[in-house]
């Protein structure tokens, strides 16, 4: 447990960063499990516009320290080729 006044505020201050960390990463995996969803039924609008909205999350969740950077491009790549596959 922590003792000094500086190692309490440390620990506050990791729980709300904890906090906010697993907000966006349980947003992420919500975005991407629609567009997974879409894809499984087939249904290419659908696929289009939940991509369209899963993207930006992604990046954003990369720009804030999340998930890192070239794992937020590869699910995006690979998003974005599956779209592709069932619209073409």
């Amino acid at each position: 447990m922590a003792n000094t006044s500086s190692a309490k505020k440390a620990t506050r201050k990791i729980a709300r960063r904890a906090a906010i960390n697993k907000n966006r990463r349980s947003r992420v995996r919500t975005y991407i499990r629609q567009v997974e969803e879409a894809l499984a039924s087939g249904d290419k609008a659908a696929a289009q516009a939940a991509f369209k909205i899963a993207e930006p999350e992604l990046m954003r969740a990369a720009t804030k320290g999340v998930i890192h950077k070239n794992t937020a491009s590869r699910k995006v790549s690979r998003l974005a080729q599956r779209v592709k596959v069932l619209s073409a």
